[in-house]
């Protein structure tokens, strides 16, 4: 499947969330749509309430078709509670590789 849309956030959970936060993206409804190709969730090593998401949407048109769900929405309302501060986005299209989890 092509991926043409994409990104990589890092999102920083509210002191002691980031457990919570990565749970919550492991099950979130982005991993099981069928245009999200790809669906990464890591942590950084030295502080774990900092979370980093790779997504690979199939086109930027799915990607906001999804987002404007209720279901998303009350996905973004749930992750208001776990965050401190707003997400960093960087502009991010995977291309490739590998994920042996």
């Amino acid at each position: 499947m092509t991926i043409s849309h994409g990104f990589h956030a890092t999102i920083t959970a509210r002191p002691g969330k980031g457990g919570e936060l990565v749970d919550f993206l492991l099950t979130s409804s982005s991993a099981a749509n069928e245009d999200c190709v790809v669906f990464l969730v890591g942590r950084s090593a030295t502080d774990p309430d900092v979370v980093h998401v790779t997504e690979g949407w199939t086109t930027e048109e799915a990607h906001h078709r999804f987002l404007a769900a209720d279901e998303a929405q009350d996905l973004v309302a749930h992750l208001a509670q776990l965050i401190a501060g707003e997400p960093e986005y960087v502009d991010e299209v995977p291309v490739g590789g590998k994920a042996a989890i």
